[in-house]
């Protein structure tokens, strides 16, 4: 039987629905994201009709991501107390819905999913990634889908065409290039994403780019020149590893319907 393999990015989740409800950072609030949460999961797990699924946490101890560049998520809001002390809640709900949960040290659910979907395609299975993080894009192929589950709908390679004009794989340069204000990424200062989308088109990737800056008349091209550094490093903070060795079985995540 073919793998359909649901990959949940807990905390994107998790803490979506916790910003959705009213009230002041608390214990009841956070009765409510529990709830509306568990609803979630479930709901997808209808959506989806998984053989396999996973909710995916991040670390709480800096990764390598933080070693190459300190300024990392600098700006990203802190998780609300209230939710943070009671994530064990969560992980205990969702197991009961008949989904595990997964947290390795010094990792993010980034890079344990984009790891776990490349190994299920290279099976020639499928992979739906639960998140509403745009740096999935860059995984979007005819076997790895993004959902966004508050919209119902599938953020696949023609979506990123038409929102973005560049290509799932051109998604890690576009970034480079224009930067990521989620995660505290700089990129190239001024450079938007219609010119980063722009510049992709005609060089078609990073380092043509960066190869043909001193071509490129104007302030563009002195910013690329002046910004190499910072470019070639906003590359490497934003493209995710799937090669981490994780020690896992694909056998743990199989869901019972």
């Amino acid at each position: 039987m073919a793998i359909n393999f649901l990959l949940v990015d807990a905390l994107n989740l998790i803490r979506r629905v916790y910003a959705a409800q009213p009230g002041e950072d608390g214990p009841e609030r956070t009765e409510r994201a529990l709830t509306a949460s568990g609803h979630s999961i479930q709901r997808a797990l209808q959506e989806c009709r998984p053989t396999h699924a996973v909710c995916v946490f991040d670390s709480q101890e800096p990764g390598w991501r933080h070693q190459l560049y300190p300024g990392y998520k600098a700006k990203h809001p802190p998780m609300p107390s209230a939710l943070e002390l009671r994530l064990a809640m969560f992980v205990e709900a969702f197991l009961k819905i008949g989904v595990p949960s997964l947290t390795l040290p010094a990792l993010e659910a980034d890079d344990i999913i984009a790891t776990l979907a490349r190994k299920v395609a290279l099976r020639k299975g499928n992979v739906v990634i639960l998140s509403t993080d745009k740096v999935f894009f860059q995984l979007s192929s005819d076997q790895i889908k993004v959902r966004d589950h508050f919209q119902k709908r599938d953020l696949d390679h023609s979506y990123v065409m038409e929102k973005f004009q560049v290509q799932p794989g051109q998604f890690v340069d576009f970034l480079a290039l224009s930067g990521d204000r989620t995660n505290s990424i700089i990129g190239v200062p001024t450079v938007g994403p219609k010119t980063a989308a722009k510049l992709l088109t005609e060089f078609g990737n990073l380092d043509n780019v960066l190869s043909a800056a001193n071509t490129i008349k104007g302030k563009l091209g002195e910013r690329l020149c002046k910004h190499v550094e910072e470019a070639r490093m906003s590359q490497s903070l934003m493209r995710l590893r799937d090669d981490i060795e994780l020690g896992l079985n694909l056998k743990s995540f199989r869901y019972s319907h």
